[in-house]
C-alpha cells in the first residue's frame, strides 16, 4: 500500500507509474476525478473487478462505471453510439457526465449484470486522464465503502480501503463534491437517472428532449 503525493512533479510521475503498472498486475488504486475519488481496477480483468465490488461492499447487481481517458476509446465499446450520446459527448466530455449505452457484444469483460450496457464517463482531472491513457478503460466507482461518505481526499479513502487498494494517488481535496450527472441513453428518450454535477438545463441545451425520471 503506498500513498503518492501528486501535487508535487516527481511524486506524481512516481505515482501514475506505479498505479498503471498496479491496474495492469489486476490491483485496486485509488485516483482523482474532477467530482469525487474514485477506486479503480483494469475492466477487463474480472477478478479485478470482483474485488472492486468486494471492497465497496457490493454485489454484482450494482456493476462499477468505466472511466476512459480518450473520447475516441467510446467508440470501441458500444457497437452504435446513438447520435443523442454523441451530441452529450461533444459537449459535455471531458466533464461530470456518465452516459448509458449499449455495450459491445464482443467486449471480454464482466462488470457485473449489467443487461448488456455500460455506464461510461470521461473525467476532466489531469491525473486520472494520465493514468487512463496508458491502462484503458478502467471499472471506477466512489472511492468508499457502502454506506459511508465518498472519499473527498486519497488519504481519506485509505482510511477506509487500507490494504484493499495497492496505491493511492493524492491530489488534495475535490473541487466539486458533486457526483457525475448520469444519463441513460439506451431508452428511446434520453433520461437522467442520477441528478448531478451537470444541470438538466445545460443538458437540454444540447438535447431539448431530456427528461427527468418520472417525466
Amino acid at each position: 500500500m503506498n500513498l503518492y503525493d501528486c501535487r508535487t512533479l516527481a511524486w506524481r510521475d512516481q505515482g501514475v507509474s506505479a498505479a498503471v503498472e498496479a491496474v495492469k498486475r489486476g490491483d485496486l488504486i485509488v485516483l482523482p476525478t474532477d467530482t469525487v475519488y474514485g477506486i479503480g481496477a483494469d475492466a477487463f480483468k474480472p477478478w479485478a473487478v470482483t474485488a472492486l465490488l468486494n471492497a465497496k461492499g457490493r454485489g454484482r447487481h450494482m456493476p462499477p462505471p468505466v472511466l476512459i481517458g480518450s473520447r475516441h476509446t467510446l467508440d470501441g465499446l458500444t457497437l452504435s453510439l446513438p447520435a443523442v450520446a454523441r451530441d452529450l459527448v461533444e459537449a459535455f466530455w471531458p466533464g461530470a457526465l456518465t452516459i448509458v449505452v449499449e455495450q459491445a457484444p464482443s467486449l471480454q469483460w464482466d462488470l457485473g449484470d449489467t443487461g448488456g450496457t455500460v455506464a461510461v464517463r470521461m473525467p476532466a482531472h489531469p491525473v486520472a486522464l494520465e493514468v487512463l491513457r496508458e491502462t484503458g478503460p478502467m471499472a471506477v466507482s466512489s472511492a468508499n465503502k457502502t454506506g459511508e461518505p465518498a472519499a473527498l481526499t486519497a488519504t481519506a479513502a485509505q482510511d477506509q480501503f487500507q490494504y484493499s487498494v495497492s496505491v493511492y494517488l493524492e491530489a488534495g481535496e475535490s473541487a466539486d463534491q458533486t457526483p457525475s450527472t448520469i444519463v441513460n441513453c439506451v431508452t428511446p428518450v434520453p433520461t437522467v437517472l442520477r441528478e448531478g454535477a451537470l444541470p438538466i438545463e445545460k443538458l437540454r441545451q444540447v438535447v431539448p428532449n431530456i427528461q427527468l425520471p418520472g417525466e
